[in-house]
């Protein structure tokens, strides 16, 4: 049986950034990725944004993790050459009936300790984006893009460097928790070997399986497992270059921030995510959907010529609240809900979790730390 001080179930953004962070404080860390590959789910299936701030609700995980990991995360974009770009992002009213959803916005980003948002005219909009049509606007100057890969494999080099190690293709078979240590059962998903990983510290990082895995472990009692849904988001692209630089955000809608308009660092566009609820894991777009597209980003560019949008991807958020209910905030459950020491669960890990990594991290490091060397 192996023993190591700490193993990190899944190698996502958020599982790295947790293994970056536990390395660094000299644990020995170990990180369990069933995939042949580091960041395949919803790590790599997302717009790649660095968020401000702006939506989450007052004094939430969201919120607090958010503000405080986009300024940890420009910094180490900055310390390792991690390529971004600090773009910003427009929220655009398309008709004076959402102009005083704006003025909430705003508000509820500056309790959120985000200032810097400011009112555009439809004039000055439209000098900024010339394309972009709308009756007034907020810019958010400190939204941002990021190649999320490479900050992934930056995250993972530096775990190394501190001796964290990885194993891919390394399923999860169950889990047993004892008196002082949690013993696991896996398999190599390549050579079908079996073998035991027992650890005092364990970082349930699963994404998706994130409450699978916590409900396997005998021992863990079940009425802290939250209900999980999925919340599908199908992306379109675009052929060629799009006339803007900035990225545009229609009014939010129920489940999503609506299709809304980001670029990668080469400028290219893609449109999306909207929201499709469902109960498997099936990642293949229907085209038949882009034809919604066209009327929700005709309201803000109307230069969209006919049948210019093809599939791109799609990405399935973790969510734990439904269709018709208020967004569920972060769940960071450690001893002082479960009991367990050692155990750290993160469900509902969604937007705005990659620009949280590093804070959520931190914030996981913090509950482990009273045992670290």
């Amino acid at each position: 049986m192996e023993q190591v001080d700490c193993v990190i179930v899944g190698a996502g953004v958020i599982g790295l950034a947790v293994a970056h962070s536990l390395a660094a404080k000299g644990l020995d860390t170990l990180i369990l990725e069933a995939a042949e590959a580091v960041g395949t789910g919803t790590s790599s299936r997302n717009s790649q944004v660095i968020h401000a701030g702006i939506y989450y609700s007052e004094g939430s995980l969201k919120a607090r993790l958010c503000v405080a990991g986009r300024d940890m995360l420009y910094r180490y974009c900055t310390e390792r050459s991690i390529p971004h770009k600090r773009c910003g992002k427009l929220i655009l009213a398309t008709d004076e009936t959402q102009e005083p959803a704006l003025a909430t916005i705003r508000a509820n980003a500056a309790a959120c300790g985000v200032s810097d948002l400011r009112f555009l005219c439809a004039a000055e909009t439209q000098a900024l984006e010339p394309e972009l049509r709308c009756t007034k606007a907020l810019l958010s100057p400190s939204t941002g893009i990021i190649d999320s890969h490479a900050l992934m494999l930056t995250l993972l080099g530096d775990a190394e460097e501190n001796g964290a190690m990885l194993s891919l293709n390394t399923r999860i078979v169950s889990g047993q928790i004892e008196a002082a240590r949690i013993v696991l059962q896996t398999t190599d998903m390549a050579t079908g070997e079996g073998f035991e990983i027992a650890t005092s510290r364990l970082v349930n990082a699963a994404g998706l399986g994130a409450v699978a895995l916590a409900g396997s472990l005998k021992g863990f009692d079940r009425q802290f497992l939250p209900t999980l849904r999925y919340a599908k988001g199908n992306y379109f692209s675009v052929a060629g270059r799009v006339p803007f630089t900035r990225l545009a955000y229609p009014v939010p809608e129920p489940g999503g921030l609506g299709v809304h308009l980001t670029l990668d660092l080469g400028g290219a566009a893609r449109f999306g995510p909207d929201v499709e609820w469902t109960e498997t894991l099936d990642y293949r777009v229907d085209p038949a959907r882009g034809e919604r597209f066209y009327d929700a980003i005709r309201k803000y560019w109307p230069g969209l010529a006919d049948g210019s949008l093809q599939p791109a991807y799609s990405g399935i958020r973790p969510k734990l609240s439904g269709p018709g209910e208020a967004n569920s905030d972060f769940v960071i459950q450690g001893a002082a809900t479960h009991g367990i020491a050692g155990l750290v669960n993160l469900f509902g890990i969604e937007s705005p979790g990659l620009t949280c990594s590093l804070a959520i991290a931190e914030h996981v490091a913090h509950i482990l730390a009273p045992a670290t060397k």
